[in-house]
């Protein structure tokens, strides 16, 4: 294996996708990144047919892919372990599948890899770079770190805490997994469109917690709202509140300001207005959930 040319391509492969990201916003489907140039030739850049992806010019695999299972169990499933890193199912069941040996030889040569996790049908959230640190031969899967620190809790497992690693690793799957799904699946939901202003730029939407992170809201559809910066901003500083039947509120002090036109359009113009809701009603914010923050915007107001 020439360890020189797969770091090459997975470099250029990972600022190819970074690229493509721009474009769409995050989240990507396999067409858009099927057009990856490798010394003139078009190489895609994650599976089409199975689990894991080896283009024909490495030795080691370079993508894999959890599917968007809709409520239901996926063929390639991603599992936390009780270390808190992610494991990654083997392709069949047969250690020696051309699949798994390519897996096994990125794990080997420590090399990065790009994670597609599915959060729609036909889209998917890339989370890259990850690394393969271990190989759970019993359980038919393999264990992913998806920073350096982690490589390093694994390597060095036998003198680490256990439980230390766990919270560690923890913390990085919610950064680099549970957020930016949590945003791609929201804004999805809504168009890719603030919910109070309309405003289109997905560079500038955020997904709004309705129940705070901080206080255990679940990183699930129904617990956000597709805002711009500034009007996330607002929600967050209770100058802003949504009632349970989506009415858009602005705090009474606020109101009666006098400023500039930020403050007049951004702000003040939404008082009043009903939230752009999600076509899906599954994918609608929950009212149980509404009415809890909007009591504390009274409170506050």
């Amino acid at each position: 294996m020439d360890l020189g040319l797969e770091w090459d391509f997975r470099e250029r492969a990972f600022a190819h996708l970074r690229a493509v990201q721009l474009r769409t916003g995050g989240p990507v489907r396999q067409a858009e990144v099927a057009d990856f140039d490798h010394l003139g030739e078009r190489v895609r850049l994650m599976p089409t047919m199975r689990g894991i992806w080896k283009p024909r010019q490495l030795g080691a695999a370079l993508s894999f892919v959890t599917t968007f299972s809709g409520g239901g169990i996926a063929p390639y499933e991603d599992v936390e372990g009780p270390d808190g890193l992610l494991r990654y199912k083997w392709q069949g069941v047969d250690p020696l599948n051309a699949d798994n040996r390519a897996m096994r030889s990125a794990m080997e040569n420590r090399l990065p890899l790009i994670y597609f996790k599915g959060i729609a049908k036909g889209l998917y959230e890339p989370i890259y770079p990850v690394t393969l640190v271990g190989e759970e031969p019993g359980q038919m899967q393999f264990v992913v770190a998806l920073d350096e620190v982690s490589v390093g809790h694994w390597e060095h497992r036998n003198v680490i805490d256990l439980e230390t690693v766990r919270r560690y690793a923890m913390r990085m799957t919610k950064v680099r997994v549970h957020q930016p799904v949590f945003r791609s699946v929201v804004l999805q939901a809504y168009g890719r469109r603030c919910a109070l202003c309309n405003l289109g730029h997905t560079e500038l939407l955020d997904a709004a917690h309705i129940r705070p992170d901080a206080e255990g809201g679940d990183p699930v559809v129904t617990n956000g709202i597709s805002m711009c910066k500034i009007h996330h901003a607002a929600y967050d500083a209770e100058i802003i509140g949504i009632r349970p039947d989506h009415e858009i509120r602005v705090r009474d002090d606020v109101l009666v300001e006098e400023d500039g036109p930020t403050l007049r359009y951004a702000l003040q113009g939404v008082h009043g207005q009903q939230l752009q809701l999600p076509r899906q009603r599954k994918a609608r914010p929950s009212t149980e959930l509404l009415d809890e923050r909007w009591e504390k915007f009274l409170a506050t107001a």
